[in-house]
């Protein structure tokens, strides 16, 4: 086989990993002296340049290859090429990154609010693109991406994670199979503790302009699992929020952590100063653009919500109560489905069921590990049947990288694309589109005091997917 012939029936693999059609036996067949993927990464934060970026080069090196990286911040372009250790050019104009090196993929890890610019160039421009979660932050935006799919010869994949965890697919396999009949409700919360969850007020994502509030950027991940479990699309979302504890709720603030006055009396204070990757990283590089890493939980700019509850009504007729808690003792999750014949409960990091003697900043560190953290032996899942004792189920479990999902994502799209995917794991466009939908719905419902049909966002329309 040619070195040209090979290329194509690897794009042609990232092509159908998209569409969700069969992949042939023989894809992603690489032996020594063939061609590289030639990828290309646009923005160089801590996402982009470790689990986008040194990850890929460690694990998959063999198989693709960094042909250039771009960002508006050249310091942070700088470091990221040393991190990363890569000899490609470096750029913070993307269209002639693209143009000068023609990449065969595009991967996104910029600001939510930015994704679309380079999703729609990089389509239009012959690549394809590979985005990270969210893949936008409001409904024009994301109709404009689904018209440049369209449009174009190449194909969108968002990189949703949490899908390939074994305990979430345990979940998926269980729904598949019945086990509690026809799904009729689900209760689904998640607890974002006052480590991790505080975080996200400290970054850009603490203004809705960038991030599109948390309903975008960190509810994706979950209702993209609802989605994914259900294989349902929502119809309607209901939803409340506030800003009660971060931002103006406090009574003092400062510039930034590190030349706040108020460090003796701040509980939340954060020294980035002990942290030498962010010092390196983003501190170095603030006269560029001036974004701080550290900046204040309590700054009056901080416009997004710290508390959400929505109703979502599916097309399948499941109704779904969601909550998102950002100032929680702990951080973890619980969710139950109820069924025609029975329930299905699910809980990972509640404290008094999961009694691992691990901190809070522990348990995120360990969870955002790409050095595969530590492994569990089991995860319980109940089953309960009408008129019948409950049932444990144990599911391995791996505490690091996403719950094991992390590198069974990047397996797929870059080392066995070709392998079968019957749960339909790997996302393109239209679940991307659907997760975040039902974020920007919640925030317009928030906004008008009304229910808000997903229907009226974008062109999609709710549909039940066939098992």
């Amino acid at each position: 086989m040619s070195i040209t012939q090979s290329r194509r029936k690897f794009l042609a693999s990232i092509s159908m990993l998209a569409a969700g059609t069969a992949l042939p036996s023989s894809a992603f067949s690489f032996s020594a002296g063939r061609q590289k993927l030639k990828v290309a990464l646009v923005g160089t934060g801590v996402r982009g340049i470790g689990f986008w970026g040194k990850r890929l080069v460690d694990d998959y090196g063999d198989i693709l290859e960094f042909v250039g990286l771009c960002d508006h911040n050249p310091g942070r372009l700088g470091f990221a090429q040393d991190h990363m250790q890569v000899a490609c050019d470096t750029y913070t104009d993307f269209e002639t990154m693209v143009q000068e090196q023609q990449p065969d993929l595009v991967i996104v890890t910029t600001t939510d609010s930015t994704h679309h610019q380079f999703i729609i160039q990089g389509l239009d421009m012959g690549c394809d693109v590979l985005t990270e979660k969210p893949m936008t932050t409001d409904e024009d935006k994301c109709q404009a991406i689904l018209d440049a799919e369209r449009r174009s010869d190449r194909n969108l994949i968002v990189g949703f994670n949490y899908r390939w965890s074994p305990y979430m697919t345990k979940i998926r396999e269980l729904l598949d199979e019945g086990a509690i009949g026809t799904v009729t409700s689900v209760d689904f919360h998640w607890y974002l503790n006052t480590y991790h969850g505080a975080s996200y007020f400290r970054r850009w994502h603490g203004q809705r302009e960038y991030g599109g509030t948390l309903l975008v950027h960190k509810s994706t991940h979950h209702f993209d699992l609802l989605n994914w479990w259900l294989q349902s699309d929502p119809a309607e979302v209901f939803a409340y929020g506030d800003l009660e504890h971060y931002g103006s709720n406090n009574a003092f603030r400062g510039d930034k952590c590190r030349t706040c006055p108020h460090t003796d009396e701040c509980d939340f204070y954060w020294d980035i100063t002990e942290n030498e990757h962010y010092m390196n990283l983003y501190v170095e590089h603030e006269e560029h653009d001036g974004y701080i890493r550290d900046n204040c939980l309590f700054r009056h700019d901080i416009n997004i919500y710290d508390k959400m509850s929505a109703q979502i009504k599916y097309a399948n007729n499941v109704s779904v109560n969601y909550s998102l808690t950002t100032y929680s003792p702990f951080e973890g999750w619980r969710i139950a489905f109820n069924g025609t014949d029975g329930r299905i409960e699910a809980w990972q990091d509640i404290p008094w069921m999961d009694d691992e003697g691990l901190s809070q900043d522990e348990l995120h560190a360990m969870e955002m590990s790409q050095e595969g953290g530590q492994d569990l032996q089991s995860q319980p899942i109940i089953v309960h049947n009408l008129w019948e004792e409950y049932g444990t189920l144990p599911v391995s479990f791996q505490r690091g990288g996403h719950g094991g999902g992390d590198k069974r994502l990047q397996d797929k799209l870059f080392r066995n694309p070709d392998a079968a995917d019957p749960l339909g794991h790997t996302a393109g466009s239209r679940d991307g589109a659907m997760s975040i939908l039902i974020g920007v719905a919640a925030r317009n419902s928030i906004e008008s005091g009304e229910p808000v049909r997903i229907a009226s966002l974008t062109d999609l329309r709710p549909r039940v997917k066939k098992l």
